[in-house]
């Protein structure tokens, strides 16, 4: 299968659908069988050694590379496009065996799309910018859309867009439908990832719901969250998501990418999310153009479990700093 210019699958992308709410209106979510199967996916699966860096190296080329904070810089977003395009040092890569490493991609705001594009120039690494009044989303439609805009006029290759989370906790889905619909057309080329901020949503059963919906509109990607939420990803919301994910490919044949985002700062959670992708949707899945690890701090965790594996020693956390 031949390649974008950022290595994606040259694969039909999510056409979307019209508003088909008897696919999911009849949904239960069994609450504590979903938080005993997330509980047992890293017991019944582990990895250790070789298999481990493996792992976890792969965890590096689906990372989302990410600062969302009030005080970037451009020069602090330069130090962070360095760190995507060698985020691992020359003595460790040599140990693991690797030439070379990169990240899948880096996310900025959108005012700083601009000084990414220029840092990342010949990398053939995506920049992805938030958008639409992100965290909160609570901005007049025509403003987010033209925010989208400014950010892809500014050379972002992807939009992390967030919903209105009343229009899921009102059941008004054909307003959520338009919603993500018309942000979808606002981004054009670049892929838009849904950011449903589960944390919000209060159950699984409207994570599910708001999932279909957003599928149905024309994500490329469904994301859980912003980060900035109360709780932020967890694996039984992700669980739900997936099997959204496998639902929505069932009717529509397309396959849809899947970003959790916030609170996942070690090597452990960069294992266990990909367990979860390998059990519940297979290996493609482990790949960058479906899966990306929204994250800034589980590098330097990674960083540091892979210099264990080269060296046998731990390093101390301040000599992997992020930029």
């Amino acid at each position: 299968m031949s390649t974008s210019q950022h290595g994606r699958p040259n694969r039909p992308r999510n056409a979307g659908t019209g508003l088909h709410t008897d696919w999911f209106d009849a949904i239960a979510v069994n609450t504590p069988a979903a938080e005993r199967r997330a509980a047992t996916l890293t017991t019944r699966r582990t990895v250790k050694k070789a298999w481990q860096a493996a792992w976890l190296v792969n965890a590096i080329r689906c990372m989302d590379l990410t600062t969302l904070s009030g005080d970037d810089t451009e020069d602090r977003v330069a130090r962070l496009c360095a760190k995507a395009r060698r985020p691992l040092g020359d003595a460790i890569l040599a140990g693991l065996g690797l030439e070379a490493l990169t990240v899948g991609a880096v996310c900025v705001y959108p005012t700083m799309v601009a000084a990414a594009v220029r840092a990342l120039a010949g990398s053939q690494i995506p920049v992805a910018s938030v958008a639409t009044g992100f965290p909160a989303g609570l901005m007049p439609l025509d403003l987010r859309l033209a925010e989208i805009r400014y950010a892809v006029d500014q050379g972002a290759d992807e939009i992390d867009i967030v919903i209105t989370r009343a229009h899921v906790l009102g059941g008004e889905w054909a307003a959520l439908h338009d919603e993500v619909a018309a942000m979808r057309e606002a981004a054009g080329a670049a892929h838009l990832k849904a950011i449903l901020a589960t944390g919000d949503l209060k159950t699984l059963r409207n994570v599910y719901k708001a999932s279909m919906v957003a599928m149905q509109a024309g994500a490329d990607f469904i994301k859980t969250s912003t980060g900035k939420e109360g709780v932020n990803a967890t694996l039984p919301v992700s669980l739900v998501m997936c099997r959204a994910l496998r639902d929505y490919g069932d009717r529509t044949g397309f396959r849809i990418g899947f970003k959790p985002a916030g609170g996942m700062k070690t090597a452990k959670d960069a294992i266990a999310w990909q367990i979860l992708m390998k059990e519940e949707l297979g290996n493609d899945w482990l790949r960058p153009d479906l899966f990306r690890l929204g994250a800034s701090s589980m590098l330097g965790d990674i960083e540091r479990q892979l210099e264990h594996h080269v060296t046998g020693r731990y390093a101390a956390a301040y000599r992997h700093a992020m930029a």
